[in-house]
């Protein structure tokens, strides 16, 4: 199941890379830079399957650590983004957010029946389930900039995510630290 999650996962994030950059969308390019993380989560994810209890405290803090750094870098794009005034293109955005929409969905119902297994499937869920956000946050976006001719929509969309991915990184690491104290005691 990993697995079949990790290729949708890799392959969304280099279709939604490009269009966020042809299209100049913070949004797009946020949730494809969310996808490159969750795509390195479910890689960690896999390897740490059978190890002792210390390696998924591991793995999941470092799932941490990455959604916490995908905020900063959403942060730093929308910052770019509010320098430069580029217009987002509103029909590639919701084309590429309608699409790997179905993708997170169907890895998020994957991931969903695994969730309750170890903190290590849980965190993975939880990246699942902010990509699914992640994509209707993109639709709105695409949405707000069409009705607007404004990249305002995007970018606060982009912001909304990152604090999403900030609150979430903020309760997988401490998870982890807990469980990790727990496993070493």
């Amino acid at each position: 199941m990993l697995q079949i999650v990790l290729g949708v996962t890799a392959g969304m994030f280099l279709a939604e890379l490009g269009a966020g950059l042809v299209a100049h969308s913070t949004a797009l390019v946020a949730d494809s830079v969310d996808m490159l993380g969750d795509a390195l989560v479910y890689g960690l994810s896999l390897w740490v399957v059978g190890r002792g209890p210390r390696w998924p405290a591991r793995a999941a803090l470092l799932k941490g650590i990455v959604m916490a750094a995908f905020a900063a870098g959403v942060l730093a794009e929308a910052s770019l983004k509010i320098a430069r005034g580029l217009l987002p293109g509103a029909g590639m955005m919701g084309a590429f957010a309608l699409l790997a929409l179905a993708a997170n969905t169907a890895c998020l119902v994957l991931l969903g029946r695994r969730r309750g297994d170890d903190l290590n499937m849980r965190s993975a869920w939880l990246c699942s389930r902010n990509d699914v956000l992640g994509n209707v946050g993109v639709l709105i976006a695409a949405g707000g900039v069409a009705l607007t001719d404004s990249a305002w929509p995007d970018i606060g969309v982009g912001l909304l995510l990152a604090l999403v991915f900030a609150r979430s990184s903020i309760g997988v690491i401490r998870a982890a630290l807990h469980q990790f104290r727990l496993a070493t005691a």
